[in-house]
């Protein structure tokens, strides 16, 4: 585990960064040809830097680079085990520059330091390192058709990738997608939110020093009508790949039926709850996981526990050590490391959440510029608070009086992205767990699974693909049949 350090030698780093300041574009950062744009630390509204945009012309650049790039095979027809040799090169060098790109990402976004450095970055490398690791052992298929023919089911990469960014795990949510669209041979245009650009620019660079080939990685910071747009409606753009909002996914959806018929991978929103049924146990347990997955990096985040639907005869004794533990939950200063909530990331953002923050508060409740303290209502299982992604450190209590009002309960949304169940029960959490629509339940834990296991959500939390584990490598592939005659020509019984 990375040492933490001093809150004044995290600020020396940031005093000392170099940050990006243009997009990168065919193996370089070249000027965009949108208009400037301040990049605002979300803690203190103060201008870290001022970065130059794209514009649709520098989009259609982009995607000619990355489309010459694919089609010379330079990245394409690489062997795999090269590819992932580079990739490997990748995570060194982010290693060697992790300080640097942590506080790079709690600068841009607003994220306590200590996430940065104890998750976000461990984990960004992790990820890439995996589906590097996974390029060169993933088999292809043969089909059983007898002895007259041989049929081969082959993976070939899809083409030229848009990956449309959040900006709650910019570093993160950059890897979930370069890594197993790289991995498979695919070039990669990536559009980062317009809050959290820093990050990807310098995972640019160092792809690019690491030997990855011009035009296979290139960022294009800029808003949505700039660039995300004009990404969407691309006829030469032959995938997207979002995460965000649920009504920007819809846009993507809309672009890829007016354009091309790209293929859409969407992870979107998500209403969580964690359900608390009568029988549980360990409450110090629940609590812990409760309050984390509802707080951890200021509730932004698609799967937090938004929802705690709670059986009456546990509630009461549940809610107070839930608001015991909130003692260890200091908001601040992101660079200082004792804290675990930082900043909310925009102006827009603190006054979307404001606008939930009404009636008592068990805990929080109120807004300190961008700060919220965990805040904790107990609401009606009908009003907005129990629906509407809020986006920020709220839980909302709901209570019931059985079990089978919880799980009815947690399925009255229009997400599915995921949920926790916690039961003393085995037969109860597992049943719990196959009765509740989402895709990934943790079952007495908060959690997204990990690595290995495919994340994503039903309904309108998600659509086309997922995430994570070997399933991401298949969204970033087309499959082909190769049908081979084996029979004689000579017989009269040919095959096929």
């Amino acid at each position: 585990m990375t040492d933490l350090l001093t809150r004044a030698e995290y600020a020396a780093i940031a005093a000392g960064l170099d940050l990006p300041r243009a997009p990168f574009i065919d193996g370089r950062f070249r000027t965009g040809s949108g208009p400037a744009m301040p990049v605002l630390n979300p803690a203190t509204g103060d201008v870290v830097t001022e970065l130059s945009t794209a514009s649709a012309a520098d989009v259609d650049l982009a995607v000619a680079r990355a489309r010459t790039a694919f089609d010379s095979g330079a990245w394409r027809t690489t062997h795999p085990t090269a590819r992932k040799d580079v990739l490997i090169r990748l995570c060194k060098l982010m290693t060697r520059h992790r300080r640097d790109l942590a506080v790079m990402e709690s600068l841009d976004a607003g994220k306590p330091i200590r996430d940065c450095e104890l998750i976000d970055l461990p984990e960004a490398i992790h990820c890439i390192r995996w589906h590097a690791e996974a390029a060169d052992k993933i088999y292809d298929q043969t089909a059983p058709v007898g002895d007259g023919a041989m049929a081969m089911i082959v993976r070939e990469p899809i083409g030229v990738v848009a990956a449309i960014l959040p900006w709650n795990f910019p570093l993160l949510m950059l890897a979930w997608k370069i890594g197993p669209a790289l991995a498979a041979g695919c070039s990669v245009i990536v559009k980062p939110a317009e809050e959290t650009s820093l990050t990807a620019l310098r995972v640019a660079e160092l792809a690019h020093e690491a030997g990855l080939p011009r035009g296979v990685l290139q960022v294009l910071p800029g808003d949505g009508p700039s660039v995300g747009e004009p990404l969407g409606r691309h006829m030469d753009v032959d995938m997207v790949s979002f995460t965000g909002s649920t009504e920007t996914g819809r846009r993507f959806l809309r672009y890829a039926a007016d354009s091309n018929l790209k293929k859409v991978v969407l992870e979107c929103g998500g209403k969580n709850p964690a359900v608390v049924l009568s029988d549980a146990e360990n409450l110090d347990h629940v609590a812990e996981h409760v309050v984390n997955g509802a707080f951890w990096n200021a509730g932004q985040n698609c799967s937090a526990t938004s929802r705690l639907i709670v059986h009456r005869d546990v509630k009461d004794a549940l809610l107070a050590r839930i608001t015991a533990r909130l003692r260890d939950w200091r908001t601040g200063d992101p660079l200082d490391p004792a804290n675990h909530i930082g900043a909310l990331v925009s102006g827009a953002h603190c006054a979307k959440v404001r606008g939930f923050l009404s009636g008592h508060a068990l805990a929080g409740g109120e807004m300190d510029g961008p700060f919220l303290p965990p805040t904790i209502y107990e609401i009606a299982a009908d009003e907005p608070r129990a629906r509407d992604e809020i986006f920020g450190p709220v839980l909302s209590v709901i209570t019931v009086a059985t079990d089978d009002a919880a799980i009815e309960l947690a399925n009255d949304t229009a997400y599915g992205l995921s949920a926790s169940v916690f039961s003393a029960n085995g037969r109860s959490a597992l049943r719990a767990a196959r009765a509740i629509r989402a895709g990934t339940v943790t079952v007495n834990c908060y959690g997204e699974g990990d690595i290995t296991t495919p994340f994503g959500g039903y309904r309108q939390s998600g659509f086309g693909g997922r995430d994570n584990g070997l399933h991401a490598h298949d969204q970033y592939t087309e499959l082909k049949t190769i049908w081979v005659d084996l029979s004689d020509p000579r017989d009269g019984d040919r095959v096929g």
